[in-house]
């Protein structure tokens, strides 16, 4: 069942020395979209340079980075543990360049360190530099703490509930449906695990389906699928005879795509609008 929402993208900063402490950001986050998401039509995105930079020229690193997360973010989590981080030629690290860089944007911004015991090879050099900003930062607001990840899940929630609080976003608008019945098709396909082989090994197979979403603001009835070019090596699947797809509704056909076919496979849409029968072809190879 779809739902509109407001969508908040969450970056997650940090030094290189605190894996662990990411993840659990980014798992309270998704825990949080499973909880609430729905209820609250809101829904928040994580955002790791790691995971979620689009490699690209043109700045320095730390810039390219700042265009993508920072200044497309909502909220920010930075978190340190022993390690301040490297220079980047604006700031003292990228981690504090981020922080700064937000803190101008009027971003929700939420500093934690942790206090877990220290590594055993700790730089000290980082160690000085990273509480002497902490120090510094001080003058400027509350910082949090943590000791473990469980704890810093727990903190990840209470500042997520205070943002959205600060933010007061309302309800989303529902985005205008277009007129009539509009039928998008999208190949869909999903690697499946079959069983092992006599070695043990996994075997795969792949699943294809076509989604069919009606953008509409009517329902498409006495909907049905056929193929518009056979030669082209496509075969439907499950096909249960007419149906309805109601506005904003999805429905998913099975196919079988074969070897040596010629031509772009294609199917055809048939269905009833206002007593009248229509039709849509659409390339799906």
């Amino acid at each position: 069942m779809t739902y509109t929402a407001h969508v908040l993208s969450v970056m997650i900063a940090s030094p290189s020395d605190l894996p662990q402490a990411r993840d659990a950001v980014e798992e309270a986050i998704h825990g949080w979209n499973v909880a609430h998401s729905r209820n609250r039509q809101t829904v928040l995105l994580p955002w790791r340079w790691e995971d979620n930079a689009v490699p690209t020229l043109g700045d320095r690193p730390q810039a390219l980075i700042n265009a993508q997360g920072v200044d497309q973010s909502d909220i920010v989590f930075a978190l340190f543990g022993s390690r301040l981080g490297s220079p980047t030629g604006e700031a003292i690290s990228g981690t504090v360049e981020e922080i700064e860089l937000a803190e101008q944007q009027g971003k929700h911004v939420h500093v934690y360190f942790s206090k877990a015991p220290l590594p055993n090879d700790v730089d000290v050099e980082q160690l000085s530099a990273m509480r002497k900003f902490k120090d510094a930062l001080l003058s400027k607001g509350i910082l949090g703490e943590f000791s473990t990840p469980n704890q810093l899940s727990h903190e990840v929630w209470k500042a997520v509930e205070f943002d959205l609080a600060q933010l007061d976003l309302g309800s989303p608008s529902t985005p205008k449906r277009n007129a009539g019945v509009d039928l998008l098709v999208q190949p869909r396909q999903e690697r499946e695990l079959k069983g092992l082989s006599g070695q043990g090994k996994p075997q795969y197979s792949t699943r294809h389906w076509l989604e069919i979403t009606n953008q509409g603001d009517q329902d498409a009835e006495n909907f049905r699928v056929e193929v518009a070019n056979p030669d082209a090596g496509l075969i439907l699947g499950g096909n249960d005879g007419p149906t309805i797809i109601h506005r904003g509704q999805q429905r998913n056909v099975p196919v079988i795509l074969t070897w040596g076919g010629e031509g772009q496979p294609t199917v055809r849409l048939l269905w009833t609008e206002d007593g009248r029968e229509q039709s849509k072809e659409v390339h799906v190879g």
